[in-house]
């Protein structure tokens, strides 16, 4: 009776091990079904053509949205919702539950990768200044800004850019937040600022829109890494982040891929030459 009575309470342990371990795929399984029921994903964005933009009328586009919307359409997801978000804000907002994913050029990064689950690359590029035409200052590298105590760099808060900034030595006084890129541009302008730092693709598009030969573009800023983001999940809707991936690949393999993102400049060569494991662990 009492090794009756043992295996018996060993079954039971066993059996709720077992399902509280499964608990979380299960979880994790319905973030899919939970967003085709809802008929659209929620995304945080930037307004930072070309990765993200949008129009007057509200409409949402950019290279990292169109390649969002056409992938979760795929998974039966109907739409996607977007809100504009400063990069420091996406991941809180993310865990927060604020928002289903992020497809806003978020870098990939060992810091970032520990916080969310990121999907295979989508977009890659490399840094830019947007300054004074002429270059006066001489302002190549972070470093060269760090150099000169009388230079102020502007940068997304929460940014690649700012963090590079203070990583190279530029004081906290001297990276100034700017929360959009034509705000950056009237700053830059303005003398309030004496560069103004984004990716290559994002600062060319907002000078070639601003029309200014006043300004001109130093690319790529010297000694900085290219880098690749990807679409962004929650810490357990990895199911979710794996469907993703599943479509995402599919889209890479039939050609697809490239014609969203090529129009905006990306090259969809550079996403397909790299991974997500190599990414996360670069330093």
């Amino acid at each position: 009776m009492k090794i009756t009575h043992f295996m018996s309470m060993a079954v039971s342990v066993s059996t709720l091990m077992a399902v509280l371990s499964a608990a979380p795929a299960i979880a994790d399984d319905d973030k899919l079904q939970q967003l085709k029921d809802q008929g659209f994903a929620r995304i945080a964005i930037a307004n930072e053509p070309p990765f993200t933009a949008v129009g007057a009328d509200g409409k949402v586009s950019g290279a990292a949205p169109d390649v969002a919307r056409e992938i979760f359409k795929r998974l039966g997801v109907a739409d996607v919702a977007a809100s504009i978000s400063e990069y420091g804000a996406m991941i809180p907002g993310l865990q927060a539950g604020r928002h289903d994913a992020i497809t806003a050029g978020l870098f990939m990064k060992p810091e970032r990768c520990a916080a969310v689950a990121y999907s295979e690359p989508v977009l890659c590029d490399a840094e830019a200044f947007a300054l004074k035409k002429g270059n006066p200052l001489k302002l190549m590298s972070y470093k060269d800004i760090a150099d000169n105590p009388d230079v102020k760099i502007g940068a997304p808060g929460g940014g690649t850019e700012e963090k590079l900034a203070l990583e190279a030595g530029v004081p906290r006084d001297r990276v100034i937040v700017v929360p959009d890129g034509q705000s950056g541009l009237k700053m830059l302008q303005d003398g309030r600022i004496d560069v103004y730092s984004l990716p290559v693709l994002s600062i060319n598009d907002l000078i070639s829109k601003a029309n200014d030969p006043n300004l001109e573009v130093v690319a790529p800023v010297e000694g900085a890494p290219v880098y690749c983001d990807g679409a962004a999940f929650k810490k357990g809707d990895e199911a979710l982040r794996d469907a993703f991936d599943v479509e995402l690949a599919k889209l890479k393999e039939s050609g697809e891929f490239a014609k969203i993102i090529e129009p905006y400049g990306f090259s969809a060569k550079a996403a397909m030459s790299t991974t997500r494991e190599k990414l996360c662990a670069a330093k």
